[in-house]
């Protein structure tokens, strides 16, 4: 496949990296999932090694109320990242320079403002260039010694679960022509101290394993591993063992092949991080479901404290994150026709627990979807797999339609997207949805 980046691409980035060298100071915004804070991360490297003075907002969602605080933040140059391709048109009525680097699914395209996004070329931005992967492409092109960066992308990339073809096998094929990053064997075998990893694992979920100290002890019992060993001291023999039995009970829970095809993909060592890109993202994404986004940037840019800050705070969203799947998976979802969903109200974390569903226990015939009805405004977050796009499903159109008809706004991705709404309405969006997907589903 060819992993050439389109001529028009290439000028629209140029003209973006014009705007940000003709202004002193700049605003950042971006997403607070890990592409989010990893193009956050990279933009706002790149305009620490220009001079820039600046300021770097993560958004949790971009809805009429979080888009206030961008109308309304008074800089003469705004760059959004990971976001904005809903809100193109209310963006070009703007009085001041605006650069959007996103890759979700197109609803306008911009008659001033400056915009990248992979869908406007041909790419396909939900598998084959992310949020990080168009800030690093800015980056390269504001200065070629900013390739280096590419290191952060590929977390984003591994966050959104990418792949690496389109602009992301460009990147990928630059990084390793200089040494940046070093393609390895992945396995489902973690690398750390067995109980602790097992224990916490999330990716995959195995159950009775995940948040399950005795399943943990009975799995390494029967794979004839001492409790106190390291993933990475295993023989051949000790970690083909464990991978078979972990394998195994995969297949016993129902997980799709290909799910489990992708959990034990190529992972991508980092040169200058010690970690691999599944590693990183973990911190990026830790940061931002635990409300410390500035420490996610500034680990994205390299701080070593705040890289040792947010270790901790990984241990403990990964044990939050695993007790709630856990739970989850014990109460199950509420089935309907055409979609499944949960209330994760009080857990939180809905759009990690909806992945994990998605792929590890849910109904994998119909789409899952999360609802947090917390505050007045509820989010909702919802993921499919390829053999339901295939069908018909587009959770991007579904969220942005069942919203609507509520009072709400959605988008996103046609496998993966989010939106908001009145919680007081939550019955009635259900319904709408259910009967939104149905309907895309018949179609075919």
């Amino acid at each position: 496949m060819d992993h050439s980046v389109p001529n028009k691409l290439l000028d629209e980035l140029s003209k973006a990296a014009e705007i940000v060298r003709g202004h002193n100071f700049i605003h950042v915004f971006s997403h607070y999932d890990a592409d989010g804070i990893a193009s956050a991360g990279i933009v706002t490297k790149t305009l620490l090694r220009e001079g820039k003075d600046f300021t770097t907002t993560l958004l949790t969602t971009l809805d009429d109320t979080t888009f206030e605080q961008i109308r309304n933040c008074g800089a003469e140059c705004v760059i959004i990242s990971d976001l904005g391709a809903s809100y193109i048109e209310e963006l070009d009525a703007m009085p001041c320079d605006v650069v959007v680097l996103d890759h979700h699914t197109v609803c306008a395209e911009a008659s001033r403002i400056c915009y990248a996004n992979p869908h406007l070329y041909g790419i396909d931005g939900m598998r084959h260039g992310c949020g990080s992967t168009m800030a690093c492409l800015f980056a390269i092109r504001m200065d070629h010694r900013n390739w280096d960066l590419v290191q952060v992308a590929f977390a984003g990339m591994y966050g959104d679960r990418q792949e690496m073809e389109g602009l992301n096998g460009f990147l990928l094929d630059g990084a390793l022509k200089r040494g940046l990053i070093k393609a390895e064997s992945g396995s489902v075998v973690p690398r750390g101290k067995l109980t602790d990893e097992l224990y916490l694992s999330t990716e995959p979920y195995v159950r009775g394993v995940s948040g399950n100290a005795e399943g943990v002890a009975a799995l390494l019992k029967d794979a004839g591993i001492p409790r106190d060993a390291v993933g990475s001291g295993l023989s051949d023999e000790e970690r083909r063992r464990l991978s078979s039995l972990i394998f195994l009970k995969l297949a016993e829970q129902g997980v799709a092949a290909d799910t489990m095809e992708i959990t034990s993909g190529t992972r991508y060592a980092l040169r200058d991080w010690g970690l691999d890109s599944a590693g990183l993202a973990s911190l990026f994404d830790s940061c931002g479901r635990c409300g410390q986004t500035g420490m996610g940037v500034a680990v994205a840019c390299g701080d070593r404290d705040s890289i040792e800050s947010a270790a901790d705070i990984e241990r403990e969203y990964r044990r939050e994150v695993v007790q709630s799947a856990t739970a989850l998976d014990g109460r199950g979802l509420n089935q309907m026709s055409s979609v499944q969903w949960f209330d994760s109200t009080r857990s939180g974390y809905t759009g990690v627990l909806c992945g994990i569903a998605m792929s590890y226990f849910g109904d994998h015939s119909k789409p899952t979807f999360g609802i947090n009805s917390s505050d007045e405004t509820a989010k909702v977050s919802g993921r499919a797999t390829g053999k339901l796009l295939a069908k018909g499903a587009d959770l991007s159109s579904a969220l942005r339609d069942a919203c609507s008809a509520v009072g709400g706004t959605g988008g996103g991705h046609r496998i993966a997207s989010g939106g908001s709404f009145p919680s007081a309405r939550t019955d009635d969006f259900v319904k709408k949805l259910n009967d939104i997907v149905g309907a895309q589903v018949s179609a075919r």
